[in-house]
């Protein structure tokens, strides 16, 4: 899966830290984040809580040091991917990119299998769901990427630090398709699936010890943000969504500007596009924008769906055990086939809104309705192939567990998250272990 990257031109010349222009970052935005690929591959970012054994509520704290134990304990581990601690302590592991969604399946589980293990002998364990259910937000890293992003979240109160420090997401990362046409279809289905999935599997109602209203408080927090980052970056049915996410990317105002010392923080309210038409006049003290600021200004982006070469579908959270490989079916099944991806499209014709779903979750009747039908035809669709068929009945498993009966894993109480087993042949899940 692709990315921006540095390219050395004449004489050594690193063309990622020469100046900028407006059309050039236009152009770099339009062919990086927007690539056409095989349109099979798919990888997963499972973000995870920590916790010690025999916590599966996760009310024990941990001091900043239990956590880089946990993390040095683990970081050595022989995995397909890649492992990195988050600013509040969560655990993230980024399997490698596999050519088939059974291939990514069993890459994790073998990876997931390791790292719990490992875990547990450091007495640790780790859990699944959207948002710390008792743990106050705390940051345990003093990076500048991280302290520059506190800051410039501030003025939205209490959803930036929960953002930051206490939820866990599950990212599912997609090939954009085989043509400019598949690429386009699959961006629209994706935001238009986006918040009947998000009730789906919603798993993160408490907070601070108590229910909060919402059955994803994670979805909430980030819809409490600076939307001009955050959310739909587009127009649905534009026809050139590459055109309209470069815009709207040029027009977001900086998070941050890397310097090799002190404060990473950026004017007040300065876009990258005014960055790349002022230059100095904007930031005295650096250089003007190049393309390797730009990598890292859509890095601090975060749209509900972010192109990145490839589709990095954000709005899923956390799930209990191994019930990750759920979403991470549905959503691959339901792109998989043209036909499949029109029924899909016609059954969240009357989608609840991203407020709607993350405050209602399957308590709305309509939502409901469209998430049975979803899953239903995700499954049947796992059906038809014989190396996707375990994961069909997962999908039914889960169907049963609780779409069907108008609940999702955040409407379980943190104490039920330690009794019951949540598995399947490739990994042996204890939820919460």
């Amino acid at each position: 899966m692709t990315s921006i990257d540095s390219r050395m031109g004449p004489r050594g010349v690193n063309l990622a830290e020469q100046p900028l222009t407006v059309s050039e970052a236009e152009e770099r935005i339009q062919q990086s984040c927007f690539t056409t690929g095989p349109a099979g591959r798919i990888g997963l970012e499972l973000e995870l809580l920590v916790g010690r054994t025999g916590d599966p509520s996760l009310k024990g704290s941990l001091s900043d040091g239990d956590y880089r134990e946990f993390f040095e304990g683990l970081k050595s581990a022989r995995v397909d991917g890649n492992l990195t601690l988050e600013p509040g302590g969560q655990f993230e592991f980024s399997s490698l990119p596999k050519d088939s969604l059974p291939e990514a399946i069993q890459s994790v589980h073998q990876s997931m299998a390791l790292l719990r293990g490992r875990a547990a002998e450091l007495g640790f364990a780790l859990t699944g769901a959207g948002v710390d259910p008792f743990r106050e937000p705390r940051r345990i890293t003093q990076a500048p990427r991280y302290s520059a992003m506190e800051e410039y979240f501030r003025p939205w109160g209490q959803a930036g630090s929960i953002m930051m420090c206490s939820t866990a997401s599950l990212q599912i990362n997609i090939e954009a398709g085989t043509s400019d046409a598949e690429m386009r279809d699959r961006w629209d289905l994706l935001y238009a699936l986006g918040p009947t999935l998000a009730a789906t599997f919603a798993n993160s109602s408490w907070f601070r010890g108590r229910r909060t209203g919402w059955k994803s408080k994670r979805l909430a927090a980030w819809l409490a943000l600076d939307r001009s980052r955050t959310g739909v970056p587009y127009a649905e049915g534009q026809s050139d969504p590459a055109a309209a996410y470069t815009q709207w990317a040029l027009d977001a105002p900086l998070m941050m500007l890397r310097r090799p010392h002190g404060s990473w923080k950026a004017p007040l309210g300065l876009t990258f596009r005014d960055w790349l038409l002022e230059g100095r006049t904007a930031v005295a003290d650096l250089p003007p924008a190049s393309l390797e600021d730009l990598q890292h200004h859509l890095s601090t982006l975060f749209p509900h769906v972010r192109p990145r070469g490839y589709f990095e579908v954000r709005y899923i959270d956390a799930q209990p055990g191994c019930w990750w490989a759920v979403p991470a079916a549905v959503i691959a099944a339901l792109v998989s086939d043209r036909r499949i991806a029109e029924h899909a499209r016609d059954i969240c014709a009357d989608s609840p809104t991203w407020e709607e779903a993350a405050c209602f979750g399957l308590e709305n009747p309509i939502t409901a309705v469209a998430a049975v039908k979803l899953l239903t035809l995700a499954a049947l669709q796992l059906q038809c192939n014989s190396a996707t068929a375990v994961l069909a009945k997962q999908v039914e498993e889960y169907l049963e567990r609780w779409t069907i009966q108008g609940r999702s894993p955040g409407d379980d109480h943190p104490s039920e998250w330690g009794k019951h087993i949540h598995g399947c042949a490739q990994e042996s899940c204890v939820v919460g272990a």
